[in-house]
């Protein structure tokens, strides 16, 4: 038997060369993606596998030969290689078949078929490279032999997992790795926790994230604060400000304390419901404590709800409590207020506010111009607003979709159509992806001129720029088109409506029905109605 095995190393020579370029060519399955050893504490207290001898790297050279062109192995093999194989030269040889398919495949052959405890820097490896590649399950099988073997994952490699499950949107498997390395006694790390639940959040899954919270807390689960904040976040984001309170009053219960953070995302979701004293009582509890002080973010989420309320007195008043405690305004302070004031109609202080910007060394950009020409636009000063395009040249500022939106929009109110397709052609020419509220106003001013050919070239224009139109769009050229008695036109508009899959609503519907009857055509009525019911 021994000869017979020489015999087969000797002649396995001539084939190393040859499984070195098989093995070349099977690294597409992971490009870019090499795993190198993460280093890391290890529950066996090996900090890294041992450097393999010169002569044991021939070794794996001739086992890696064996297993891509001998399957299946004979018993003389098999009985080779189960006295010769140790863990380390295992893990080399999977490390050198630079594929973790291949790789898992050997894993299963030397589990069945070899007599070797398997090392935990094989697994770990293994683990890895399926995570990076995007394959969960083969991942997750790694993991159940690793187990069976009788490794259990150190922090570094469970928090590798969880964060990969995370990012993959895999928050089953996430949650369940999560409760069976817990009854395990593995040490889960605060980091891994906070990690999921952020992943969590950031995908809109906050139900989800709440859930695994409260699961966890009866599991030797100690939240921070940076817990708190992401729960906090995610539930103002969306409305629950109330529910981010709970978790805001419970977190001095586990020993954590609120910093700016927590102040800043709570504060800025009462704003955002509209609960501004609210959020003002809160920024003037941070301003009593030692640890913590308001900073340009407090202010400016505050100044931004009472804008939008159009209390301007009480955000002019907040900016200058600011500035008296030294803290310094930022772009979005000025553009919230310059914002705020343009709304009410008061472009004295808000052009007051543009000209201050720069001696806090504070740079214009394409929001603060935006909410100029809107804040002109809407006192009817259109001309005036031409000039903040010119200096929006000068300074080298982009404009952007709401810009042109606004312009174009003030522009038809005032029946200059010519001037709005000016716009709308400059629009094409940049690289800004149009919207159809661009162009309805243009659509719509055509249509109640009575130019019908305009609108359409427009809309086929639109639609040429890969911009469908939308509900307002179909509607305006409906009624345009029954007001020129084109009924049969306006029918075929709104079945073009319910073929592209945009729904009606009662205006377009009532319109297009009370047209059909004035028109006598009952029928076409009588089915529009039914179509819609």
């Amino acid at each position: 038997v021994c000869r017979g095995v020489t015999i087969l190393l000797m002649t396995l020579f001539s084939l190393t060369n040859r499984v070195s370029r098989v093995l070349s060519a099977s690294k597409v399955f992971i490009p870019h993606r090499r795993i190198q050893f993460h280093g890391g504490s290890h529950p066996q207290g090996n900090k890294e596998p041992k450097a393999i001898q010169k002569q044991e790297s021939w070794f794996v050279k001739v086992v890696c030969t064996l297993f891509v062109y001998s399957q299946p192995l004979d018993d003389a093999c098999l009985s080779y290689l189960n006295n010769n194989l140790t863990p380390l030269i295992e893990f080399e040889v999977v490390k050198w078949l630079k594929n973790p398919t291949f790789g898992l495949k050997f894993l299963e052959l030397s589990r069945l078929n070899l007599n070797i405890n398997h090392s935990f820097w094989t697994y770990n490896l293994l683990i890895r490279s399926f995570c990076c590649m995007g394959l969960y399950g083969s991942a997750r099988l790694v993991f159940d032999y690793m187990k069976i073997d009788g490794h259990l994952p150190d922090s570094t490699l469970l928090g590798f997992m969880i964060s990969s499950f995370g990012r993959a949107g895999e928050f089953g498997m996430a949650r369940k790795l999560l409760a069976e390395v817990q009854s395990d006694d593995v040490m889960v790390t605060i980091f891994a926790v906070n990690n999921l639940l952020n992943m969590m959040v950031k995908q809109n899954n906050l139900e989800e994230a709440v859930s695994l919270y409260k699961e966890n807390l009866g599991l030797n689960f100690n939240p921070d604060t940076w817990t708190f904040n992401i729960l906090i976040r995610g539930l103002c984001r969306v409305g629950k400000v109330d529910q981010a309170f709970e978790f805001f009053n419970d977190m001095r219960s586990f020993g954590c304390f609120p910093d700016i953070v927590t102040y800043n995302t709570i504060i800025n979701g009462l704003c955002r419901e509209y609960e501004v004293d609210r959020g003002h009582s809160l920024l003037n509890e941070i301003r009593l404590r030692d640890d913590c002080a308001p900073n340009v973010v407090t202010y400016t989420s505050v100044i931004s709800g009472y804008c939008k309320l159009g209390k301007m007195e009480k955000a002019s008043a907040l900016f200058d409590e600011m500035m008296s405690s030294g803290t310094l305004p930022s772009v979005v302070t000025f553009n919230v207020l310059i914002d705020g004031f343009g709304k009410v109609g008061d472009m004295l202080s808000a052009k007051s506010l543009y000209e201050k910007m720069a001696s806090f060394g504070c740079i214009p950009d394409v929001v603060t111009f935006t909410s100029l020409i809107n804040g002109y636009c809407q006192i009817g000063d259109v001309n005036r607003s031409f000039q903040l395009w010119d200096a929006m040249k000068v300074k080298n500022v982009s404009p952007n979709v709401y810009t042109f939106a606004i312009t174009i929009n003030a522009l038809c109110k005032e029946n200059r159509l010519c001037e709005a397709c000016r716009f709308l052609r400059e629009l094409q020419c940049r690289n800004i992806v149009p919207k159809p509220f661009i162009f309805n106003p243009v659509i719509d001013g055509f249509c109640k001129a009575g130019n019908l050919d305009e609108a359409n070239r427009i809309v086929a224009e639109m639609e040429k720029k890969k911009c469908d139109p939308d509900k307002v769009t179909f509607t305006i050229l409906i009624i345009g088109h029954c007001m020129k008695g084109r009924m049969l036109k306006a029918i075929s508009i709104f079945d073009k409506m319910l073929s592209v899959g945009c729904p009606p609503d009662y205006v377009t519907v009532r319109s297009l029905i009370s047209c059909l009857l004035k028109a006598g055509m009952p029928k076409e009525a009588y089915r529009i109605s039914t179509i819609t019911s």
